[in-house]
């Protein structure tokens, strides 16, 4: 098993099997508010089991900026709801996922314009912001009941910028 991985370019189409992108390149869906406002309609699938009495919440996460060659030691996945990486700024940041724990991970570079909705249940690299202000606004599962299970690699992989 090789330890480096190189990053891709995020494109909606790579990207499916793990989530939805949020891009708003092209001409928008609709125009709004008296002709002044392209709306880029229903980008993502916000994703909460209905029966474990979650919500879906918004919250602001503020994340260290991050370098390559990048170490990648945990993945994590969250099986009662997706979450969605909106970045406050309009900077690249690393996008990782994996089909599992044994599985090798996918390394993404977004182009600074782009945000990414996870599906429920995809094993993910944690926020890692590469440049601007680390200010991200994030939609995910609220509730009482645990959404979070952790991955260590025993041995980490290298994520080096392709």
């Amino acid at each position: 098993m090789s330890c480096e991985i190189k990053t891709e370019p995020l494109t909606a189409e790579a990207f499916a099997p793990y989530g939805d992108v949020l891009d708003a390149s092209g001409a928008p869906d609709k125009i709004i508010n008296q002709g002044k406002c392209g709306r880029y309609h229903d980008r993502a699938a916000v994703d909460v089991t209905p029966d474990t009495g979650g919500r879906v919440g918004m919250s602001i996460f503020h994340a260290e900026l991050r370098e390559f060659p990048y170490t990648l030691d945990l993945i994590e996945r969250h099986p009662e709801g997706s979450q969605a990486f909106v970045p406050m700024s309009a900077d690249p940041f690393l996008v990782i996922v994996s089909d599992g724990p044994d599985a090798t991970p996918r390394a993404f570079v977004t182009n600074g314009a782009q945000a990414i909705n996870f599906h429920r249940g995809t094993w993910h690299g944690v926020l890692t912001p590469l440049a601007g202000n680390g200010l991200f606004a994030v939609m995910d599962r609220i509730g009482d009941t645990p959404n979070l299970e952790e991955h260590w690699f025993e041995t980490p992989w290298t994520v080096i910028n392709g």
